[in-house]
């Protein structure tokens, strides 16, 4: 029998040229399994062809091609109906015996094949028209799992030909533009691996929210990998870098249940205290998956997004592998920054999905029976989502959910359809009200769902206008979670990396409370994940991090803050920056800080940071803190120096002999300079960086670094508030400008403009 007529194919015999007849699934697995060194459970296809011969045995065409008739997939009630009729008619078709006997005999083979009578298998759909780069047909058509007795697999290759017409398919072909009648099914039979010892998952080959190429991003959980799909859980999350082959960001999930084989199918099961504390995967484990990952990557010359299963005995298995179809066909030249201009009260947070923002009014429902009561531009709010929702998440205006990760459907859908969603909220149905307005956020890189209809912006902008500039523009970042977006950013690296975000946020302690309790690696593990991950974003660009910065009240405000800091009249010129690094009563945190830095250098080798010392008031300080450092083992770093005390200018020779570079604090130095409390807003309006003895010091700065060949930079604000004091800085030739990620591009704009005047004039 030709191979074009032929019912069933064995995945070793097939690859993607055969996307035709065993569909994007089978084809893929099949190619793998020839061509990639990745480990594949056997399995066989029943190819497009058997499922032509089903439709023609049952005489179903021309009753599928009356239902269908003049159907608006708007109708949400419509489509259900006639979806319903079509699925139902099939299920209870007649297969005919050839096909019948043909299914059973290769099935019986493949326990052969296992020696394993009666094997369990996985029943997959592989539409002909899935995976296709442009279109992601993921989820679309049903997959039953832990099948067994014969006349279960041949029930469950008759439902599964007939998700081909699930509300959710139908209505996706329609929008994409596909012919319900040029689309066929294909199923997959495959060995069920036993994720139900162990745990499943997705991973993609990219970051799949803002789509930064350079890493892997894997997602699991116990048992099977349905509940990481349909946001039952919310995944451990790893990432890898692939420059460097490392795990620079490991994330506990909230992980209570589990998918398992049980006696009559699949069972829900609690997990452990135990387990769900813990990791589903070990780093080997992980670093197995991540090598697998670029190879099926590499082979296919695109950004992948690939499921896998880790079975009790240890053993991975990749389960598929399709084209990212996101990020892929966006145009990576067009940057859009949503800003939001409005405030309000925060609502709900999640996880943040996309880096948009969205608003209308909020429609609570508990299940898809009420989706027809839902209206076009509402916000749809819901415990999670499946591929049952997908008629109305086109129409709304963005999501949110309670369950659920960042690789869950709401999210793989949200993405695509370029809505912003918050996901994984734990309580967003309790807390949101039905018909009132609200505001999405996702653009800071944390989800959140503000109360009311707030204003916002979005400035798009053609990379490719954008000239080179002498000056050095890069960007000031705290939150390591918008790091992999900014740093699409067409910026020189991080001018300013904060560590007080991630202090504050990670662990919210003081790092000697920590220490009290034996917890003092946690405040390190903390600090390597948020630096590493910054880091990596911008990798091989300078990030220059910041050493913690906090005031003695900022401090206090610390969980077990208070019994270790001192009360001060005027923290903001007490006991901060350098002065601690050396002082014994802090020494011991700073010990911790230094512990994070030289893991982040040296065993995740991320060697584009820099490291910089602010409020260094003495030379003999600033000698104390390399010293300190460099017991600590920091070697290979390169030294900068916050210029924000008027010492820092006024002895920059004498500075320049121990440091690498300066980057000025303007906030600070302005407030050192005209001896005035930055804080006070009775001396605001004397407050000002364009005063002329800043910028005098400022130009002497340069000029003295300069003279000892040492780099001057500016991380302060006022680049980002005044135009002309940007105009100022190029012109006294400074050699990198920090500004906030918003201005970036702006900023870009007009020191080209400044550079080529200059240029001009010299001409």
């Amino acid at each position: 029998m030709q191979k074009n007529k032929s019912f069933i194919l064995w995945f070793d015999g097939i690859g993607v040229k055969d996307i035709p007849l065993v569909g994007g699934k089978c084809a893929n697995l099949g190619e793998m399994i020839r061509k990639v060194n990745v480990p594949i459970l056997p399995g066989f296809a029943i190819t497009s062809y058997a499922y032509k011969h089903f439709i023609e045995y049952a005489d179903l065409d021309d009753f599928i091609r009356k239902v269908l008739k003049g159907l608006n997939t708007h109708n949400l009630e419509d489509l259900s109906r006639r979806g319903k009729l079509i699925r139902k008619r099939m299920a209870r078709a007649s297969m005919s015996e050839e096909l019948r006997n043909e299914i059973l005999r290769y099935y019986h083979l493949l326990g052969r094949r296992l020696k394993t009578r009666n094997p369990y298998v996985s029943v997959r759909s592989s539409a002909t028209a899935e995976d296709l780069p442009k279109a992601s047909f993921a989820g679309q058509q049903d997959t039953y799992l832990n099948v067994r007795r014969e006349r279960d697999l041949i029930k469950k290759t008759k439902l599964c030909f007939a998700s081909l017409f699930t509300d959710r398919a139908i209505s996706y072909r329609k929008d994409h533009g596909f012919d319900h009648f040029k689309v066929s099914m294909s199923i997959g039979i495959q060995k069920m691996g036993r994720a139900d010892t162990g745990s499943a998952g997705v991973m993609f080959t990219i970051d799949p929210d803002s789509g930064f190429e350079n890493v892997v991003s894997i997602n699991g959980s116990y048992g099977l990998g349905e509940y990481v799909v349909k946001g039952n859980v919310t995944p451990d999350e790893f990432i890898i870098f692939k420059p460097t082959m490392k795990i620079i960001e490991k994330k506990l999930g909230d992980k209570r249940v589990k998918l398992v084989r049980g006696r009559f199918g699949n069972t829900k099961r609690s997990v452990s205290m135990h387990d769900w504390k813990r990791f589903c995967l070990n780093d080997r484990q992980i670093m197995e998956l991540a090598e697998y990952a670029i190879r099926i990557e590499k082979y296919y010359k695109k950004p992948m997004d690939i499921e896998w299963l880790l079975e009790g005995n240890g053993k991975l298995y990749i389960t598929q592998a399709r084209p990212e179809t996101v990020h892929t066909v966006k145009n990576k030249n067009i940057l859009e920054d949503y800003t939001l201009l409005g405030e309000g009260r925060v609502l709900v947070t999640g996880a943040a999905v996309g880096r948009k923002i969205g608003s209308g009014k909020v429609n609570i429902l508990k299940n898809t029976k009420s989706i027809s009561r839902f209206k076009k531009g509402e916000i749809l709010v819901t415990d999670m989502t499946d591929p049952d929702w997908e008629p109305i998440m086109k129409i709304a205006s963005g999501i949110v959910t309670n369950k659920g990760g960042v690789t869950s459907h709401a999210a793989i859908v949200s993405r695509e359809l370029g809505i912003p969603c918050v996901i994984g909220t734990g309580n967003a149905t309790k807390v949101l009200r039905n018909d009132k307005g609200v505001t999405i956020d996702c653009s800071t890189g944390l989800g959140k769902v503000y109360s009311g209809i707030l204003k916002f912006k979005i400035i798009k902008k053609d990379i490719r206008e954008l000239k080179k500039t002498r000056t050095q523009i890069m960007i000031n970042l705290g939150n390591p979670d918008r790091a992999f977006s900014l740093a699409q950013l067409p910026v020189d690296g991080v001018g300013l990396a904060r560590q007080e975000f991630i202090i504050s946020s990670y662990v919210n302690a003081h790092p000697l409370y920590l220490l009290e309790k034996g917890e003092g690696e946690k405040y390190v593990n903390a600090l390597v994940r948020g630096i590493a991950k910054i880091a990596a974003a911008f990798y091989p660009r300078p990030v220059i991090v910041r050493l913690s910065d906090f005031k003695s009240d900022e401090y206090a405000n610390l969980k077990g803050g208070k019994d270790y800091e001192p009360k001060e009249d005027n923290p903001m010129i007490g006991w901060r920056g350098a002065s601690r690094y050396y002082d014994k009563s802090f020494l011991p945190a700073f010990e911790l800080e230094c512990k994070a830095l030289k893991k982040v250098r040296d065993e995740l080798k991320l060697k584009n940071v820099i490291l910089m010392v602010p409020f260094c008031r003495t030379v003999e300080e600033g000698k104390k803190v390399l010293k300190e450092m460099k017991r600590f083992g920091l070697s290979g770093f390169k030294f900068y120096v916050m210029a924000e005390i008027p010492s820092n200018i006024v002895l920059a020779e004498e500075f320049s002999k121990i440091f690498n570079g300066f980057s000025i604090g303007s906030n600070d130095l302005t407030q050192l300079t005209l001896g005035l409390d930055r804080n006070s807003e009775r001396l605001s309006s004397l407050f000002d960086e364009r005063n002329e003895a800043v910028k005098r010091l400022i130009h002497d700065l340069i000029k003295k670094a300069h003279k000892h060949k040492r780099v001057v930079g500016i991380c302060g604000e006022a680049p980002s508030n005044y135009p002309e004091f940007t105009k100022f800085l190029v012109k006294c030739g400074i050699d990198s400008i920090s500004v906030e990620p918003d201005m970036a591009l702006r900023t870009i704009i007009l020191v080209s403009k400044v550079e080529r005047s200059i240029k001009n004039r010299r001409s």
